[in-house]
């Protein structure tokens, strides 16, 4: 089984998290390694009272230029990698997501 994991983070921090990712084993299928999807769009968010944002202020409306990555990743690497997004990603509280799927080969 793999899972399908997605994540948003400032343009400027997209490729060491790739980077991070790739080192952690996400990316990889069959023949192939640091494989990925990344989309570029803008991000909003507004830091409440009590977060210690990495962009922005408290209470502030925020728009930030960001990427989507997009990956795939096999299920016995899911927790080293999610562990090196927490650790490379440079938001306080990362978006990402991650979604279970499966190959021909599950059938």
């Amino acid at each position: 089984m793999f899972f399908h994991l997605f994540v948003y983070v400032p343009v400027q921090d997209a490729e060491k998290l790739k980077q991070a990712l790739f080192n952690a084993g996400a990316g990889k299928y069959e023949h192939y390694d640091q494989c990925c999807w990344e989309v570029r769009g803008i991000g909003q968010f507004r830091p409440l009272t009590g977060s210690n944002p990495f962009i922005g202020a408290q209470n502030t409306l925020e728009k930030v230029e960001e990427v989507k990555i997009e990956m795939i990743c096999e299920d016995e690497q899911i927790k080293g990698v999610l562990k090196a997004l927490k650790e490379n990603h440079p938001y306080e509280e990362p978006a990402y997501g991650v979604i279970g799927i499966k190959t021909l080969e599950d059938f």
